[in-house]
């Protein structure tokens, strides 16, 4: 299968020189690869420009373009014809030799596979282990993880998720890819990151990345994935490794964050329940509550205490923001 890679990058051009010297060493290497930067300043051009990469094609997008669905839109409209499967990767990732290698050997194995994601392996530690009664630990497949102290509290709330990983629960409020041990294995999924994520080309055919989210573009992921997983099975596959290294640079400030947490969280909710419960709405609530609450306790604790009463500044405006001016879900 041939292959095409878009990276979609604003300011970061030492991320990105790390992100391609590591695609540089893959044991299978893009056919394409797209740059499209909605930088403001000629920083990574420049960059591209001393540092050559084998079938490396640059863009800088204008204004009206710039944000990343918009830029994944754009990089999607340049991918050549003969291109079977379409590759996105954020900025600020490193892969592993043998990533793209391990992501599309998926495709092979699962014929109908619509997308498949990759799998980040330095955030979180996990060891082999047998079930036991513990609430400070996650359990699944034969390992453990730490469990967070948010999912402990929502445990004895009554408001755990009531879906597996990776899978949107009733209320929303997810278990993520990350509750997947790394096994090697392939799962089933409803949702992945897109900042590690493949796509069938032909998908784009009829599906793109909606407008709504601007910008920043907060779970637009979670929004594409959610859509496309009602045509067909998306995966992620645990042996397509890299590493996620949080770049600060680029990133909106904790208020916008927080406002987008909640706004932008409703709205995948109702991309996939567009009328829950009125149990389900209750807990997505409580839910969003609890979690404005522990991010405020945790910025009073924190060094960094400005930027966490930002964000729950920006939740709670997100949470009034949906009660008086519900987004309008696009299809």
């Amino acid at each position: 299968m041939k292959f095409s890679l878009i990276i979609c990058t604003y300011m970061r051009p030492k991320a990105l020189l790390n992100l391609l010297n590591s695609v540089k060493k893959q044991s299978l290497y893009p056919n394409q690869i797209l740059i499209i930067d909605g930088s403001t300043d000629s920083e990574t051009k420049q960059s591209l420009e001393i540092n050559s990469f084998k079938n490396l094609t640059y863009y800088q997008v204008n204004d009206h373009q710039r944000g990343l669905t918009k830029q994944r839109n754009f990089g999607i409209s340049q991918v050549e014809e003969t291109i079977d499967i379409v590759c996105f990767l954020d900025d600020d990732i490193t892969l592993d030799k043998l990533y793209f290698k391990n992501l599309l050997s998926t495709y092979a194995i699962h014929h109908k596979a619509l997308g498949v994601g990759g799998y980040i392996t330095n955030e979180v530690f996990w060891e082999i282990s047998s079930y036991t009664k513990n609430i400070n630990y996650f359990y699944f497949d034969g390992w453990r993880r730490k469990e967070p102290s948010r999912f402990k509290i929502r445990r004895s709330l009554g408001l755990a998720p009531d879906m597996p990983p990776a899978f949107l629960p009733t209320f929303s409020h997810m278990r993520a890819i990350g509750f997947l041990p790394p096994n090697n294995k392939i799962y089933p999924v409803e949702l992945f990151m897109g900042g590690v994520a493949s796509y069938r080309k032909s998908v784009f055919n009829s599906l793109s990345f909606s407008t709504y989210f601007e910008g920043y573009g907060l779970y637009e992921d979670a929004d594409y994935c959610l859509r496309l997983s009602k045509l067909g099975p998306l995966y992620v596959n645990t042996s397509a490794r890299c590493e996620h290294h949080h770049e600060i640079h680029g990133r909106p400030n904790a208020f916008k964050y927080g406002k987008m947490v909640l706004r932008n969280g409703w709205y995948i909710w109702r991309v996939k329940y567009k009328n829950p419960k009125l149990k389900a709405r209750l807990k997505w609530h409580l839910t969003a509550f609890l979690l404005m609450l522990l991010t405020l306790l945790g910025g009073i604790k924190s060094m960094n205490r400005n930027s966490e009463i930002q964000e729950t500044i920006g939740r709670i405006v997100g949470w009034w923001g949906v009660v008086l001016n519900k987004p309008k879900i696009k299809t």
